[in-house]
């Protein structure tokens, strides 16, 4: 039996993520050995915003508070995956903070994330930006999921790559949030 049938019999012919049953493929996630429990099956909506964060649409991913508590170590990591890099919307920071992963999962999962660090994020300045830096918010940002607004002025310490173009993650009065580097400065 190939890969894909053993993925369609396993998921019922439907979509891991999302469970749409419309042009499903073999996902592999990486880094993978190309086997049945390194791999995924995946509707083309799911598949597109994977292979291309610029089209990705967060409302589609509200499917991952079910898709996460799969069975399948595959399917955990990449709603872990997915969850972290739209964790700046709020609503998935929660379901992440409820996840759970085996260490193995968590390793894997974590993976191609480190590798993901990688990314140049640039501030509003053009200058580079490394895990630890200090940075200063040049204006008032509303914080998705809370009930607070970053000022203007705020100096955000030890600042992380989150592995997304465009964004790092901090703690802005004491909470864990995701900013866009180009309402930011390097201190």
């Amino acid at each position: 039996m190939s890969i894909k049938e053993e993925l369609l019999s396993r998921s019922e012919s439907k979509c891991e993520l999302c469970s749409s049953v419309d042009n499903l493929s073999v996902y592999e996630v990486v880094p993978s050995n190309g086997s049945v429990e390194q791999s995924i099956l995946v509707c083309s909506t799911c598949k597109e915003q994977l292979q291309d964060s610029s089209k990705m649409d967060t409302n589609h991913w509200h499917c991952l508070n079910d898709t996460m508590w799969s069975e399948h170590s595959a399917v955990q990591v990449v709603a872990y995956r997915v969850l972290k890099s739209i964790a700046y919307e709020g609503w998935p920071q929660d379901l992440l903070d409820s996840l759970y992963l085996e260490d193995d999962v968590q390793i894997w999962a974590d993976t191609t994330e480190n590798n993901l660090n990688e990314v140049v994020v640039k501030d509003s300045n053009g200058v580079t930006l490394q895990a630890g830096d200090s940075v200063t918010v040049i204006k008032d940002l509303d914080v998705k999921g809370a009930s607070f607004t970053a000022k203007r002025g705020t100096v955000v310490k030890g600042i992380s790559l989150n592995g997304v173009e465009g964004q790092i993650e901090g703690r802005v009065n004491g909470t864990k949030i995701v900013l866009l580097s180009k309402f930011l400065k390097k201190s």
